[in-house]
């Protein structure tokens, strides 16, 4: 007798089954609904199992799978997290545009494809400015911790509980404090490696510096904190990269902080930034002269002469390239700065007034040197503006931008370099011969 025959009466015994079909009666197939039970006169509804294989497995079995499903899908969320660059920012003078422009750069969804947005502040303080700039539909995840965050959403860590005092558009001593405590907050987790960069929303500093005295800026701050001997706040765009031998120093201390050592000292951090946060192989740089056309020879001043000339010659004994010192108004009226790949400026306004001219609203501040990444947009709280909705995000939404790039350039290069043998044959395939210089000609 064939055993498989449908009409046999003593078919082999399958094990017990768990759902009886109703292909034998020549019913057509019904959805799966979750099964009643009536006890006691009470009907209880029990959910439907997890999409499982039924009929070739074990309730326990099934079971075992829902759970096994569950716990998938919480690693594979855990692992999105880990994998996306976090990227968090400091929530900046709360009474500036600082969060205007945060909110408008993240309510792109598109952003969250590109990594995971921590803002260290106040949900409360976001939900004002969201009502302020009637932008009911940004959503956010309050996390407790920075391991509690989500992805595919905008995280939020509150940094302070009480109550905040939100004059929008004026400045108030009283809210420094909690630009600080955001700032704080991120630097930890930042220097823990929770996070992979920062992009600071724009603070007073005025304001931050009457609670903490000797706070004069962000770079300053994140350099001392992680322990750096120096830094470089490196202004970035399309357009130029330029770096700043001294920062926020009023103009009658500049000439007696500039030394033969600092500027060598910028300049190796200058070259270094190039090469791995931004990955060009062989940087070309210029230096500004700090006297009107470069001291003509010590008639004006004597600083190109005894300190900057010697920077610029160490650095070429280095095999670097590196050129100077050009007075600055010639260099960028003759557009020269389109030849090099950084320009090292002596002082702020002598760097920040061009490239603001040239790139203002869409530039970015970098802090090069340091073991961290660290970001801002190029202007500054707005108050004028603040609350009317017409401050432009996109120079906050390419601070976020370059963030991102230099995570990946600074991973690249780390795996690149990893192996020696591997760095030199790319050399060799880059074609660069680092026993030859390049000459720069002067238009």
């Amino acid at each position: 007798m064939d055993l498989n025959d449908k009409n046999n009466p003593n078919p082999p015994q399958q094990g017990p089954k768990i759902i009886k079909t109703n292909k034998d009666r020549g019913e057509k197939p019904r959805e799966q609904q979750p099964e009643k039970q009536k006890e006691k006169g009470k009907e209880e509804v029990k959910p439907a199992l997890p999409d499982y294989n039924i009929g070739s497995a074990t309730i326990e079995q099934a079971i075992k799978a829902g759970k096994q499903d569950e716990q998938g899908e919480k690693d594979e969320e855990a692992a999105e997290v880990s994998d996306k660059i976090k990227v968090g920012i400091t929530i900046g003078d709360i009474n500036g545009i600082g969060v205007e422009v945060i909110l408008k750069t993240l309510n792109d969804n598109r952003m969250l494809d590109y990594c995971t947005p921590i803002i260290y502040g106040s949900s409360r303080v976001l939900s004002y400015h969201r009502k302020v700039l009637k932008m009911d539909e940004f959503s956010y995840n309050i996390a407790g911790a920075i391991d509690r965050i989500k992805p595919h959403v905008c995280n939020v860590i509150n940094c302070w509980n009480e109550e905040t005092p939100i004059n929008i558009g004026r400045a108030n001593p009283d809210v420094g404090v909690y630009a600080f405590k955001a700032l704080e907050n991120a630097v930890r987790d930042l220097q823990a490696g929770k996070i992979d960069a920062i992009v600071t929303a724009p603070v007073n500093k005025y304001i931050i510096s009457t609670g903490n005295p000797g706070f004069v800026g962000h770079t300053e701050y994140i350099t001392q904190k992680t322990g750096t001997g120096a830094s470089l706040m490196l202004l970035v765009s399309n357009e130029l990269k330029l770096g700043l031998a001294t920062n926020h120093l009023a103009v009658k201390d500049i000439a007696q902080n500039i030394n033969a050592n600092a500027i060598w000292q910028k300049i190796q951090i200058m070259n270094e930034a190039l090469v791995k946060d931004f990955g060009i192989q062989r940087p070309k740089i210029a230096v500004l002269a700090l006297n009107p056309h470069a001291g003509d020879n010590g008639l004006i001043g004597k600083e190109e002469e005894l300190h900057i000339k010697p920077a610029i010659e160490k650095a070429k004994q280095q095999n670097m390239l590196v050129f100077g010192p050009f007075a600055a108004d010639g260099f960028f009226g003759t557009h020269m700065h389109r030849q090099f790949d950084a320009v090292l400026a002596m002082y702020h306004d002598q760097g920040l007034i061009p490239f603001k001219s040239l790139s203002f609203g869409h530039g970015v501040n970098y802090t090069a040197g340091l073991p961290v990444v660290r970001t801002s947009p190029d202007h500054g709280t707005g108050y004028d503006i603040a609350g009317k909705n017409i401050a432009s995000e996109e120079s906050f939404r390419q601070a976020v931008f370059l963030a991102l790039d230099i995570v990946r350039n600074r991973r690249n290069y780390a795996e690149m370099y990893a192996n020696p043998l591997y760095a030199e044959d790319l050399k060799k395939l880059a074609g660069i011969d680092f026993t030859k210089d390049e000459i720069i000609a002067e238009e």
